[in-house]
């Protein structure tokens, strides 16, 4: 049988620890498509604004949108008028939030002990090292080809 390629493997990867991770959240009102994603990045980060989520989880609007809608009806964030800008909001987390963080924390190294159960400490290392090298390349490769005046 043929191996599949980087990127199946990775979207495989990817898609079979999303539907456990959405399993597990299910019960606190958090479902799949990485809604958890951005209510860790509120918890260390409390106070930026929808667009700067977007842009540092590399998510579309709209999918931002609906995930903070999601995450604000759950209670585990508010957002609040930036009094700099009244047309943008910014993000913090609620009291709800901020004590579902050791929980979620949990949930998500669980997560990382079960990727990485078969792999030596030194292979855990040299697959971290490989795929961030991935990620910096395609970084580097999406804001080269952003339009003039939309660079980073």
């Amino acid at each position: 049988m043929r191996q599949p390629s980087l990127g199946k493997l990775l979207s495989l990867i990817n898609r079979m620890n999303q539907r456990r991770l959405a399993g597990r959240l299910k019960e606190y009102g958090i479902g799949g498509g990485g809604v958890h994603s951005y209510l860790k990045v509120i918890l260390h980060n409390p106070g930026l604004t929808q667009e700067e989520l977007t842009t540092d989880l590399k998510f579309d609007k709209a999918t931002t949108t609906r995930s903070v809608r999601q995450l604000e009806e759950a209670g585990y964030i508010e957002r609040k008028v930036d009094e700099k800008d009244r047309r943008s909001y910014r993000l913090y987390p609620t009291a709800k939030g901020r004590e579902f963080a050791p929980v979620l924390s949990a949930i998500l190294k669980e997560s990382n002990d079960r990727l990485s159960r078969d792999l030596t400490e030194h292979e855990q290392e040299q697959l971290l090292s490989l795929l961030l090298k991935v990620y910096e390349s395609m970084n580097r490769e999406s804001e080269e080809s952003l339009p003039p005046g939309q660079e980073k």
